[in-house]
């Protein structure tokens, strides 16, 4: 995205919080499994509110814990934290304590949500401009809370009064954080440019389906001149107070970030399916697991197949 290099294209098994997927031991079995079989990362959703009457979900970051004991390499995290629901400084302890006890895996992924009756079933605004304002505040504090420096932040949705949390991230600058969005909208890719990654899916795509490889590089051209500091067809650039600290002092590889689908029967397939997302850009490839895949034993011989590696 940038000057630095490219980095290799790494896989990573991603799974719901929901349904059979809510029990936590299953969640952690499937991680050690994929530990086992060579992925890369282990990512989890972080939905809160069933969408269904009866319907199971756990806490995605509780079981990342125990993910995060029972493995010694993979890449963890929640794809994609609801941020505007949360408390930043309540994330900025949790974060913490969850890259420390992983020795530094931690991914941090936040979005909008894709849910605007989760923010109403808990009784706040669904208006999505509202939640991307909360959403950029949340960042800046949690971003300022990471640095374990003295910091104060006064915004429209929340407020810091000198306050320096340790202990701090082992990874430097800190946890990097991925940001995802739906294309064709804007504003979460410009907000994506000023981090350390982009997970991008497309309006309409559904469980099954995955978004076009020519929407994958639009969405890399977009960021990428963001990132450079050019403005396509007159954007606003969407800065923020931390945005030169943040992009001149880390010079770590850009993440270009997707879910999709591969049968895991033959390698040279699947390999095929992923190669024009690569030559796209793409960087780490999420393959989307769960209840719409099949039986849970469907899903466990998935993830023991191993990624779809060339």
């Amino acid at each position: 995205m940038d000057a630095t290099p490219q980095p290799p294209l790494r896989y990573a098994v991603g799974l719901p919080n929901r349904r059979e997927y809510a029990d936590p031991r299953l969640l952690r079995e499937l991680a050690v499994l994929a530990e086992q079989s060579g992925w890369d990362g282990f990512f989890l959703w972080d939905g809160q509110v069933a969408e269904h009457p009866g319907e199971h979900v756990t806490d995605a970051w509780t079981t990342l814990a125990a993910v995060a004991a029972d493995t010694a390499r993979l890449r963890l995290g929640v794809m994609v934290s609801v941020l505007a629901l949360k408390r930043p400084a309540e994330v900025a302890r949790a974060t913490v304590a969850l890259d420390l006890l992983s020795g530094g895996r931690l991914v941090f992924g936040a979005g909008l949500g894709s849910s605007a009756r989760e923010f109403e079933a808990l009784g706040e605004d669904p208006d999505p401009r509202v939640r991307a304002d909360r959403l950029d505040e949340a960042l800046q504090v949690l971003d300022g809370l990471w640095t374990g420096r003295p910091f104060t932040f006064q915004g429209r949705w929340f407020t810091v009064a000198d306050q320096a949390f340790q202990p701090v991230s082992p990874q430097r600058p800190r946890i990097p954080v991925w940001i995802a969005g739906t294309w064709p909208a804007r504003r979460p890719m410009r907000r994506a440019a000023r981090w350390d990654g982009v997970f991008p899916t497309r309006a309409g795509v559904g469980h099954t389906e995955m978004m076009p490889p020519a929407d994958l590089e639009a969405v890399v051209g977009y960021v990428r001149a963001h990132r450079n500091g050019d403005r396509p067809d007159g954007d606003p650039t969407d800065s923020d107070p931390t945005d030169s600290d943040r992009t001149n002092g880390d010079r770590r590889p850009f993440e270009v970030v997707m879910e999709g689908q591969t049968a895991g029967l033959e390698p040279a397939a699947d390999a095929a399916v992923v190669a024009p997302y690569r030559a796209a850009g793409l960087t780490w490839w999420v393959e989307k697991l769960g209840w719409f895949r099949g039986p849970a034993d469907l899903v466990r011989a998935r993830v023991r197949s191993g990624p779809p590696r060339a």
